[in-house]
């Protein structure tokens, strides 16, 4: 009896943690502001932590290696839109001026401290430490000391430990991009629609294998800017440009230095798709075809809490039954 107690337990256990394998979201989305000035950016979780780099990326003078990411983050499932610049400034951002485009376009023409004031927005609005140190016309940037820099990974005076959300290192751009999401390896694809061949151009859609490039009608929406990478990011390739956060020498300890930027824009030719192609170091204050996404520290929701709560719960009541 108490054998068959303790399989039906067992039974009981293992169906729920297949349940709440697939309960468990691939996206979550968070929320900003009120009333009609509400928005939400919705993430996915890039997983796999300890992959290795891509041995091969960068190509030419830029050989050094990218992807290889040693912790969990959440990579913003799109590129920032216009209406998320524009709702935040009407709850008190400042210094970031309206882009190219509007509404669901991606918020292009934006430059880097632009970006870096919307990402510390994201963070102090919701109770978070700052990413960035930034001057206060948040033209310049200071580095932070080594006790409150960011360490996982390797030391990033750019980012402070605490910040919850962040623009992404150029590492965790390139794996959410390119990385074929199948464990802890250097398997990578060549293109960020899952794909070792060139997507098909469009100027707008979520076809997969499909990227909004070599067209002239401007920059799609961003939540139709193509099919997805493996990990679900939608526009690595095409529809603008994005920064990254780091250096272009990827040490990150000086302010002054440039910074990369990848993926493509909407009138990029495939070359601009492609892994192995980054561009800088010395960009202009900005580019019409240049935006940015957002990242962020790993965070469970309330349904892998209570999926951990409850086999919790069964996993005790097995113990107890089987003394």
């Amino acid at each position: 009896m108490q054998t068959q107690l303790i399989l039906s337990r067992s039974i009981l256990t293992a169906s729920a943690a297949v349940l709440c394998a697939f309960l468990v979201p691939s996206a979550h989305a968070d929320v900003f502001g009120n009333w009609l000035n509400r928005f939400t950016l919705e993430f996915v979780t890039i997983g796999n932590a300890g992959n290795a780099d891509d041995a091969g990326a960068g190509g030419g003078s830029y050989s050094t290696p990218y992807g290889g990411v040693s912790y969990g983050y959440r990579m913003g499932t799109y590129e920032i839109s216009q209406d998320a610049i524009t709702k935040a400034t009407n709850l008190g951002m400042t210094n970031v001026r309206a882009g190219v485009g509007g509404g669901s376009k991606p918020a292009a023409g934006t430059t880097w401290f632009e970006a870096a004031v919307f990402v510390n927005f994201l963070n102090t609005s919701t109770g978070h430490q700052a990413a960035y140190q930034l001057d206060l016309g948040n033209t310049t940037l200071t580095v932070w000391s080594s006790g409150q820099a960011w360490q996982a990974g390797g030391e990033n005076l750019y980012r402070h430990k605490d910040a919850y959300y962040f623009l992404p290192s150029e590492d965790e751009w390139y794996k959410a991009a390119y990385h074929q999401n199948t464990g802890v390896n250097a398997d990578y694809w060549d293109y960020a629609t899952g794909s070792n061949t060139a997507p098909t151009a469009v100027a707008s859609g979520t076809t997969a294998g499909t990227a909004v490039y070599n067209v002239v009608a401007g920059s799609a929406d961003v939540n139709l800017a193509g099919g997805l990478s493996a990990y679900g990011t939608m526009g690595q390739n095409g529809n603008v440009f994005e920064w990254v956060e780091s250096a272009f020498d990827g040490i990150n300890n000086s302010s002054s230095e440039s910074r990369p930027f990848r993926g493509g824009s909407w009138g990029s030719s495939e070359y601009n798709l492609r892994s192995s192609t980054r561009w800088g170091p010395n960009p202009p204050p900005y580019w019409d075809y240049i935006g940015f996404r957002v990242a962020s520290v790993p965070e469970p929701t309330s349904t892998v809490l209570m999926c951990s709560a409850g086999l919790l719960a069964i996993a005790r009541r097995r113990r107890r039954a089987a003394l």
